[in-house]
């Protein structure tokens, strides 16, 4: 090991004399950091206890939508869980937002073949107005298609945006599809909408509808919005294809409630050296409020409570401050995470690095990040330890975690502990998001490269420099 880091010492000196006049001096982890790292993955993160911490949060708690009782419930079981784990400085963090509530909602075909629709109102959609909304719907292929359309396309229609969502590993096709939910119904209403219903930014082939947020625009007329399963949005096109007008039937109870508060929850593991500088992990506390939010993102919140637990059974605490924090309402807009990032905001430059998990519960297949490229061989010890878990570094692609977007917007680098997606998207803001699809085993490895990461990234003497804010 002492000949490894001597080797290493030169490979830092030779990637520094490549680097540009001004490249910071970056120095290796030391051998007991390393070793210690190695202990923490093949010893100290017991087996089985991600998993525990989420079958906890799903049955104790369930689902726990943003401003809801079930949120407040969710709350006080996360400051009891950092409690019993043994986290310092065990608080809550407040923060605003506008309160969505759904009520009923149904959807039906009319004609010309008369059949029931399973749909769901998105987030933030306003209802339809205590009756039924009754309209021939006008289909586009994409957002894009709408777009394009002519400014009375859908005049006094329900519009249906039928873009299907492509299954890939990291995800890429949730990104080219979602801007339809996000978006539809503002486009839709400036073509003379009525209504909007989307196939849903989905990869199964279950009759589950999935929810998420949506926007309107303050100059543009508010329309109802839904989205409906993949084997109903089936449905329509075929209904569609035999050229008769396609009328349905929307039944819609939702609403704006004013505002609400919600907390970050967060728990330390208190750096003996640097208490003031910090690494963060976590994954989002809260959930849509259809399934009991198992992998988006009680997942998240279970392999880094799990991996921060681990931390506290070495010998000797980390250099730095490891913070981890389950983030509240990810959901509706980051909207805890912007709260952190505003209230430490002169604390950003004492904030070294940060990852989330928040891709719900498959292996890790990658470390990515994004630091100085200084700083790369500090990664590459780092994947050097997390290599027997099957996780190498990849110097390209990746992204900061949803929650950990608002830190790099003030110049915090980030890491991403890429997780495999591949069947993510069948289950996301769904009925079917429950502890039945998580794998146990799945979850200790992505607990022990969480815990690797922290502690390593927490040991690192001369951190990862910084990255330009956005």
């Amino acid at each position: 090991m002492r000949l490894r880091v001597c080797l290493l010492a030169a490979t830092f000196a030779l990637n520094a004399h490549a680097a540009e006049p001004s490249a910071p001096a970056v120095t290796p982890l030391s051998a007991d950091s390393l070793q210690n790292a190695a202990a923490l993955r093949d010893q100290h993160v017991e087996a089985g206890a991600a998993y525990a911490i989420v079958e906890s949060l799903t049955t104790e708690v369930g689902p726990r939508m943003a401003g809801t009782p079930a949120d407040a419930r969710a709350i006080e079981w996360a400051l009891a869980k950092f409690g019993a784990l043994g986290f310092d400085n065990v608080r809550i963090e407040p923060f605003s937002f506008p309160y969505w509530r759904r009520g009923h909602e149904r959807g039906e075909i009319l004609a010309p073949f008369p059949q029931p629709l399973a749909i769901t109102a998105l987030g933030g959609s306003i209802g339809t107005g205590n009756k039924p909304l009754e309209a021939e719907i006008v289909a586009f292929d994409s957002i894009a298609a709408l777009q394009a359309a002519p400014t009375d396309a859908a005049q006094g229609k329900i519009v249906f945006i039928s873009q299907r969502t492509q299954r890939a590993r990291d995800g890429r096709g949730y990104g080219l599809s979602v801007i339809g939910r996000s978006s539809g119904a503002v486009e839709a209403a400036k073509k003379g909408a009525v209504g909007l219903i989307i196939r849903s930014i989905s990869t199964n082939t279950d009759r589950f509808p999935h929810t998420g947020i949506m926007r309107y625009a303050d100059d543009v007329k508010q329309i109802p919005a839904a989205a409906v399963s993949n084997p109903d949005a089936d449905l329509l096109t075929r209904m569609i294809e035999r050229g008769q007008p396609v009328r349905i039937r929307l039944d819609i109870d939702a609403e704006n409630r004013g505002e609400a508060t919600s907390f970050n929850v967060i728990g330390d593991i208190r750096g003996r050296e640097r208490p003031d500088e910090v690494v963060v992990i976590g994954g989002h506390l809260d959930s849509w409020d259809l399934g009991t939010g198992a992998l988006d993102d009680g997942a998240g919140v279970g392999i880094t409570m799990a991996a921060g637990a681990a931390l506290l059974k070495l010998d000797q605490r980390p250099r730095r401050t490891v913070r981890v924090i389950a983030w509240g309402n990810e959901e509706q807009g980051l909207l805890g995470a912007r709260a952190y990032a505003a209230t430490h905001a002169e604390q950003m430059a004492k904030h070294v690095i940060g990852a989330e998990s928040d891709f719900g519960a498959g292996r890790i297949y990658a470390l990515r990040a994004g630091v100085e490229p200084a700083y790369w061989p500090l990664l590459e010890q780092i994947a050097e330890v997390l290599a027997p878990l099957g996780i190498p570094f990849e110097r390209e692609g990746g992204g900061p975690g949803p929650d950990i977007g608002p830190l790099v917007q003030r110049g915090v680098p980030w890491a991403q502990l890429a997780q495999d997606g591949m069947d993510y998207f069948d289950y996301h803001h769904t009925a079917n998001d429950t502890l039945d699809k998580i794998d146990s085993e799945a979850l200790d490895q992505q607990a022990r490269a969480y815990a690797v990461f922290a502690y390593l990234a927490a040991e690192a003497e001369s951190g990862f420099g910084r990255v330009p804010g956005r």
